[in-house]
């Protein structure tokens, strides 16, 4: 069968969607290609309804080494678990779509994003929320789009629709955006400090450039699309019993409870009004039926739960722990509470804290990553760690999640815009964000507190970056942006805005929407109001770390770094790296650049210097006319072999070596004797000749060695005229 091939223009190149050839089986399935980058996208949901009360989508972004004709480099040879970039290529996808489903639905839905092509210049990251959205579209399975995904560049100032590899390595802006026809759904950029004004007309910019695609996805629906399946969502005995319960649950002073300043005590207040409410319509919990109509009140107490907060902020700006829209939790930190660490710093806002860490390593420290779009070594490392207790919960810990991924990338980008250069700083840095506390916007305060702990090592950043998550409540026309949400917030608002910058401008954010999307206008508001409260929390980290150490951590290891010939790089490293073995028994790390560079690392001072001493010695280039104290090392019947420095000999001949005629070397000279010579001559291959200097011009020089035969013409006998 030959499928039906869509296409349209996406900046500067074509966009080719096509279906019907490949996965036929499928409920929905696409091949899309730009450039010689190809993805294969399919979409399937189960007919039965699932048990869960969440929707039970997945996504999965499958790399292939094919793709780029690479055999992987695993024992196997086969591909493993997905790396960071494919999960966090899935998150992109998923943060796209999760949202129009529609409510209620519970099938078991994924989405496989497999890239079997890739010609490392398109990026298929967001290639894969495009295929997404048509292989949906087209299919049986319920769901509101079409949407679609592009990424904005900057380059001279322009903005760049879906830039090359190329173009991205030169952009002051990476900028990925997702939308509908009518709104924007989600936004995630990493920049070099952009203004609030300048990103809000990237957004307008990157929402103009994906209507095309909609147009595409659009027509391919109509033309080819399924009808979507019935499905049906659980009958909601509880709905009914909403304006009962909340009428209860204020008389019961659910409004006080909700606005406890604390945490667990909110929780508990809350609670002891639920269970009076559920109490006073269900006396006894033994009754026949009272199991039911205990879960059903439960239910509705949520549901007014949730739109008596929504009440309050929207009617009085008053919050779940008092504050109004635009206050920051109170804020305290400190510096170095870690006495071993290079740099540490514990920052925490309300009832959200982290500890961050600071360790500074060698370039043997640094992170092979190795994807479909890149093969290079990551000098700066970035883990978020967000263990169960952190929400006063018991869970399995296994290994890292895609949520922690996603939002250590998220502090990563923040971060990574105001570090030094490598030439600058040659230490390969990882920073560790320990979440100690969480209740609400612990990725934020992970780039706090990251900061801090840079700062403490004494690394010298640009500027101290903050970050804020912003949220939103929106009912109509009415809506009200919020400072530094709650989880409680989190959870039962439509916007999770995460913005971090200097105090000049924007380095990163994230922006998750929950309904059909948002305006200009509200993006504005929020990135204004996320300004504020981000020059709030950097001023009160300059009142405990204004700017970096002047020194480094005393506990920070010292590296030391000099140039050599590149031609003199085999004298350091040694025959099978015995040299460079030596020098690292001295106490000291070694890594040599094919350009010369050799960097020392050591935690102890004195043994970098000894070891930098040392390579001075072993590289340095002897020159004729300098004079040195030294040592016999060897004799033959022609003279005798003096060494001058580690790794330097020269040869003494024996008419140099005394006015009168010698009959032998040892007559004057024996192997651990020192005396002062000079050089006389250095000839092409490096050969050294001596004389002692009180001696010079009392007898008479020696013949200059003969040249190699040939000289440089690659062992020919020279021209002859």
């Amino acid at each position: 069968m030959i499928g039906k091939t869509y296409k349209t223009m996406l900046g500067d190149r074509e966009l080719s969607i096509e279906t019907g050839r490949l996965a036929k089986l499928v409920s929905g399935s696409v091949t899309l290609r730009y450039g010689d980058t190809m993805l294969l996208v399919t979409a399937q949901a189960r007919e039965e309804k699932s048990t869960l009360d969440f929707l039970p989508l997945t996504v999965e972004f499958e790399e292939r080494h094919y793709a780029v004709g690479k055999i992987p480099g695993s024992f196997h040879r086969r591909e493993g678990r997905p790396g960071e970039k494919a999960i966090l290529s899935a998150r992109i996808t998923d943060r796209q779509i999760r949202p129009l489903f529609p409510k209620g639905y519970r099938h078991e839905t994924q989405v496989i994003i497999t890239v079997i092509s890739a010609d490392q210049q398109n990026l298929p990251d967001v290639l894969g929320p495009i295929g997404a959205s048509a292989a949906l579209s087209i299919s049986d399975i319920p769901w509101n789009g079409p949407t679609a995904c592009v990424r904005v560049g900057q380059l001279d100032g322009q903005f760049v629709l879906n830039p090359t590899t190329d173009q991205l390595e030169r952009s002051s802006l990476d900028l990925v955006v997702a939308g509908t026809r009518d709104a924007v759904m989600m936004v995630e950029a990493g920049a070099q400090g952009a203004s609030e004004e300048d990103l809000v007309a990237a957004i307008e910019f990157a929402h103009a450039g994906m209507q095309g695609v909609i147009d595409l996805i659009e027509t391919m629906r109509a033309e080819l699309g399924q009808e979507k399946f019935n499905f049906l969502a659980d009958g909601d005995l509880s709905t009914d019993l909403v304006p009962e319960v909340a009428e209860a649950a204020r008389a019961a002073g659910l409004r006080d409870a909700l606005l406890t300043v604390k945490k667990k005590d909110r929780s508990a207040r809350t609670k002891a009004v639920r269970d009076a409410v559920i109490a006073a319509r269900v006396p006894d919990a033994d009754a026949e039926g009272a199991a039911e109509q205990t879960l059903a009140l439960k239910a509705a107490f949520g549901k007014a739960e949730k739109q008596e907060l929504r009440r309050l902020i929207l009617e009085d700006d008053l919050r779940a722990d008092g504050r109004n829209s635009r206050t920051v939790r109170p804020i305290w930190i400190e510096a170095r509470p870690l006495p071993r660490a290079h740099g540490s710093a514990i920052f925490t806002r309300g009832e959200t804290q982290v500890l961050g860490v600071a360790t500074l390593g060698t370039e043997r420290d640094n992170l092979l990553v190795d994807d479909l779009t890149t093969d290079e070594n990551d000098k700066f490392l970035l883990h978020y760690n967000f263990p169960p207790y952190s929400t006063g919960e018991v869970k399995r810990m296994g290994g890292q999640s895609r949520r922690e991924i996603g939002h250590g990338n998220l502090a990563k980008r923040a971060i990574r815009a105001v570090l030094p250069t490598f030439e600058e700083f040659p230490y390969v840095i990882r920073l560790v964000g320990e979440v100690l506390e969480s209740n609400g916007s612990s990725s934020m305060a992970t780039v706090c507190a990251g900061t801090l702990a840079l700062m403490d090592a004494g690394v010298p950043i640009k500027a101290p970056v903050a970050g804020v998550a912003m949220g939103l409540v929106i009912e109509g026309e009415r809506y009200r942006v919020l400072t530094d949400i709650l989880g409680l917030e989190d959870a039962l608002g439509d916007m999770d805005f995460k913005v971090c910058g200097t105090a000049e401008g924007v380095t990163a954010l994230q922006m998750d929407i929950k309904v059909g999307g948002i305006t200009p206008q509200i993006m504005r508001e929020a990135l204004a109001q996320a300004r504020e409260g981000r020059l709030h929390i950097l001023g009160k980290m300059a009142e405990v770390l204004a700017a970096p150490r002047a020194e480094l951590s005393p506990t920070a290891p010292r590296i030391v770094s000099l140039k050599v010939n590149p031609e003199l790089i085999g004298k350091v490293i040694g025959p099978g790296g015995k040299q460079i073995r030596e020098l690292e028994a001295m106490g000291a790390q070694v890594t040599v650049e094919e350009d010369g560079t050799v960097r020392i690392f050591s935690a102890d001072g004195s043994a970098a210097e000894a070891v930098r001493t040392r390579i001075e010695s072993i590289t340095r280039e002897a020159k004729v006319g300098e004079e040195f104290d030294g040592t016999v090392v060897k004799t033959a019947p022609f003279g005798a072999f003096v060494n001058l420095y580690p790794g330097q000999d020269g040869m003494l001949h024996i008419s140099q070596m005394s006015e009168e005629r010698l009959g032998a070397v040892e007559d004057v000279l024996n192997v651990g004797d020192k005396l002062r010579v000079k050089i006389a001559a250095i000839d092409d291959r490096g050969k050294i000749d001596l004389i002692r200097p009180e001696l010079e011009g009392k007898i008479p020089p020696r013949e200059p060695r003969a040249p190699r035969p040939g000289g440089d013409r690659g062992g020919r006998p020279p021209r002859r005229d």
